[in-house]
């Protein structure tokens, strides 16, 4: 009924799946380093130094002392400490110790008490497209044979 060549194989899938699931580990930018450049990574990205260019990632975490002066692309953005540009990112935290200047797209926006946030935040959501521009209708009728709730518009001198 069951054979060792089948639990080998469910073994071997097993394992397999086991590597897919491994996190990777954060790129640390450490607090004693100063990147000018943009940074691209398919994984998370942790600021605790200073940071001038854009920033393209899955995920940013900002610490205390970390600064960024650049637009932000991510999945999401915990801000301990500073950035200054745009943000768009899926979910957006911004904590006590937060300074954000600069405007933040996102679908989820949560401010602890404390954080300074001077921009414009916007709502967007993923599948949004620009909604289609209505037609404002012509009017067809002339003034003078135009009905205001059923009855005729007297004219001057009718």
């Amino acid at each position: 009924m069951f054979s060792r060549a089948s639990s080998a194989k469910e073994q071997a899938q097993e394992k397999t799946a086991d590597v897919v699931t491994v996190k990777a580990v954060p790129s640390i930018v450490s607090a004693d380093l100063t990147i000018e450049g943009n940074l691209h990574s398919a994984g998370e990205i942790q600021v605790d130094g200073v940071v001038k260019g854009d920033i393209k990632c899955k995920a940013l975490i900002v610490g205390v002392k970390g600064s960024v002066t650049g637009e932000v692309l991510a999945q999401t953005v915990r801000m301990h400490g500073a950035i200054k540009g745009m943000i768009r990112a899926k979910s957006v935290f911004l904590a006590s110790t937060a300074r954000m200047s600069g405007d933040v797209e996102h679908e989820s926006l949560a401010i602890e008490p404390g954080a300074f946030m001077e921009g414009h935040c916007k709502r967007i959501t993923e599948t949004a497209a620009p909604a289609p521009v209505a037609e404002v209708p012509r009017r067809t009728e002339s003034l003078a044979t135009a009905r205001v709730g059923g009855v005729k518009p007297a004219l001057a001198g009718a």
